[in-house]
């Protein structure tokens, strides 16, 4: 048998080594709707033990590493530049629950974080609840998913992953004596305790779909073999989760899709008692109930597309004709989410494009918290406690770092209690943004975010960072970054593209970048940049695109139908094997993504999908350099997919622009998990826009 990675010298650069180039091997992708030829099928590994293809992901790495080379030195300057930004001793400002201020620290030189607290009393000592450092000693690898103290306030409970698969391992320990009370409960993704303080209800994953589909529950001190099924998820587009509501008072299990919810509850004192169905599902509505006092609020779509909030007395759960608009629907306004207060609701919003905040007192009233910025992003704080009149709340924007504020209610007072330093010589004053709304080509208006640093002529002279997601109706808000500084300060003008299928200016704008409305992501995203290079912003020799999972979809996408168009993109874990994926329910979230993207079992969704997956849609063609990264581990989007796509371009291209493909041995989707490890993959990704662009350092 012939080697499975063979070796082509890169024409442009006869000083690099030889390209690696997967070997074809036939195989036929079959489906109800016509078969198709897969020749590099044989690079998906479910065990991650093949060694022929782990030989494969190994020659591309060192490729990758070659090519770096020569602008190591770049690649160095940027990191040290991107962390010299950073208080590395840096903590959140303490937030208060049940008689205790949790926090979260960093240590000079550490790239975990240390979560910890102290009792709300004069003189009181820190508390070390979690020193991931120390936790992650060992592992090249490690993740602290979540965490919950009980209600007596003496154990703790945490969910770990030590590969990058997302599947987490539960564990509890005592607080006073240290002592390990449960060792471990494998493939978990959320828990949720009880108010008797021995009681944990946790939803196990499916071992090879990775699905959440079944909520058991574990009394500390037996045998987890034995943990009974409260609930099993029967329908596998569904996702199942388990939580407590804001006031305690309940528990919740919560099962969602793409088009339908439902939520079951019990008494949190009540761990033996029967969950109770809150409204039954029914596609088309989404809800979600949250506690306060003596009524449920629900944030719900129910003949309101832009969702409204609807107050449920308790004991009408089930009785929709008796709940009550609290917070209208309203065409101009989506609403994004909200918390309960005993006297009053923090609604999050979005209207033109951005994300506001409303305070909705219950003698129903209602005023929106003013902005400093004409492009920014309001978040939900973390706000524990119901009986407060101060909430907290984030904001930022482009030029503004990350913020927390907390507002008085009553008096309307705002008091900023913490900004996310920046070291060095950074002022929001040397930096300008813009908001404009770019015409598309079938005459809607996409917004755009920009943010340059002041001094740039809009002449046609700048490289252009631009950036996307448009999918499942997550949208890309205008937010800080300390990192981007390293672009805008060499000349870069750097975009958001708030492309259809995000939901930005509603579930409209996601309606309409979903299914059969897919190719708008794509178009949209192309008239951008042409809109961004026409208007003088970006040089038309130097527009860079980056995307990542489903924004690397949409980075494969337009790779293929406008490469001209780039001189350089990024696809960071890209979603680029569309059809062959979904066609196989035994990959991890595929039956989620029916709704998404359609199910290829149907003529009309599978001739949709395979006229813009990425893969399928590699042609003869000059492609611009592309900087592609997948993790081993990585659960969301498997890596043979950019593996897979790598390989089809190297053999396929018309020219020979340099593909650089990273695969992190020992990472899944979100790349590596330390926070300096993190940085450094930045570093990389900028260093090679600034060799393409030509700036030389």
């Amino acid at each position: 048998m012939k080697s499975a990675v063979q070796l082509r010298q890169a024409v442009t650069d006869p000083t690099l080594p030889p390209e690696p180039q997967a070997a074809k091997r036939p195989f036929t992708v079959t489906s109800p709707n016509g078969n198709r030829q897969d020749p590099w099928y044989w690079l998906r590994d479910d065990e991650r033990k093949n060694p022929e293809v782990l030989a494969y992901l190994e020659a591309e790495n060192a490729w990758a590493k070659a090519f770096e080379a020569q602008y190591a030195p770049l690649v160095e300057k940027l990191f040290q530049e991107i962390v010299g930004r950073i208080k590395q001793d840096d903590s959140t400002v303490p937030v208060r629950d049940r008689g205790y201020w949790y926090y979260t620290r960093f240590e000079e030189g550490k790239e975990y974080p240390i979560h910890c607290r102290r009792r709300d009393a004069a003189g009181a000592l820190e508390e070390v609840l979690l020193d991931v450092n120390q936790m992650a000693a060992g592992h090249a690898f490690f993740q602290v998913g979540d965490f919950e103290v009980s209600d007596d306030n003496r154990l703790i409970a945490w969910l770990e992953d030590t590969v990058g698969r997302r599947q987490y391992v539960l564990k509890v320990r005592d607080l006073e004596s240290g002592e390990i009370l449960l060792p471990g409960i494998e493939r978990v993704s959320s828990f949720a305790w009880a108010a008797d303080n021995r009681t944990l209800f946790y939803v196990e994953n499916h071992p090879v779909t990775l699905l959440s589909y079944r909520v058991k529950k574990h009394v500390l001190g037996t045998d987890p073999a034995s943990d009974p099924v409260v609930y099993e998820e029967q329908d596998p587009s569904f996702y199942t989760a388990v939580g407590r509501s804001g006031s305690r008072r309940f528990l919740l299990i919560g099962l969602s899709s793409t088009e339908a919810s439902e939520f079951r509850f019990l008494e949190a004192d009540r761990p033996n008692g029967a969950f109770r169905v809150f409204l039954p599902r029914e596609r088309g509505h989404l809800y979600q109930p949250e506690h306060v006092g003596d009524a449920w609020f629900v944030r719900s779509n129910w003949q309101a597309p832009n969702f409204r909030i609807m107050r449920v007395p308790l004991g009408s759960e089930g009785q929709r004709e008796r709940w009550q608009d609290f917070v209208p629907h309203r065409e101009d306004a989506f609403i994004d989410g909200f918390q309960a207060f005993s006297r009053f609701l923090l609604v999050a919003e979005r209207s033109d494009g951005l994300r506001q905040l409303r305070i909705k007192p219950m003698d129903g009233s209602s005023w929106l918290i003013a902005a400093d910025d004409p492009a920014y992003t309001m978040a939900l704080g973390d706000n524990r406690e119901q009986d407060t009149d101060k909430v907290r709340y984030l904001y930022t924007s482009l030029t503004t770092p990350n913020s927390v504020f907390e507002l008085d209610v009553r008096s309307g007072e705002r008091t900023l209690l913490k900004q996310d330093p920046v070291l060095g010589d950074f002022s929001p004053a040397n930096y300008q943004s813009e908001r404009l709304w770019v015409p598309a080509r079938d005459g809607e208006k996409i917004p755009v975010s920009l943010v340059y640093r002041k001094g740039f002529r809009r002449n046609g002279s700048a490289p252009l960072y631009l950036h996307a997601y448009g999918s499942y109706g997550s949208s890309r808000d205008p937010t800080f970054s300390s990192t981007r500084l390293s672009l805008l300060d060499r000349g870069f003008v750097f975009a958001i593209a708030h492309v259809r299928g995000g939901q930005e200016l509603g579930r409209r704008w996601y309606e309409a970048g979903r299914l059969l409305n897919k190719m708008n992501t794509f178009t949209d995203f192309i008239d951008v940049a042409e809109y961004l290079v026409k208007e003088g912003y970006a040089a038309k020799d130097k527009v860079f695109a980056m995307g990542g999972s489903a924004g690397g979809l949409l980075i494969g996408a337009v790779a293929n139908m406008a490469p001209q168009l780039f001189a350089g993109m990024a696809a960071h874990v890209p979603f680029v094997d569309v059809v062959t994926t979904m066609l196989d329910e035994s990959i991890p979230l595929t039956t989620n993504e029916f709704d998404e993207w359609g199910n290829p079992k149907e003529k009309v969704y599978y001739e949709y999908m395979l006229s813009y997956s990425p893969y399928d849609n590699v042609r003869p063609q000059a492609y611009p350099p592309l900087y592609v990264t997948t993790g081993l581990w990585d659960s969301q989007v498997q890596y043979w997919e950019p593996a897979k796509w790598v390989a089809k371009l190297r053999a396929t291209r018309t020219n020979d622009a340099p593909i650089l493909f990273r695969t992190q041995m020992e990472a899944g989707h979100g790349g590596r998990s330390g926070r300096f490890q993190k940085l450094r993959e930045v570093a990389e990704e900028y260093a090679f826009f600034l060799h393409l662009a030509g700036i030389r350092e």
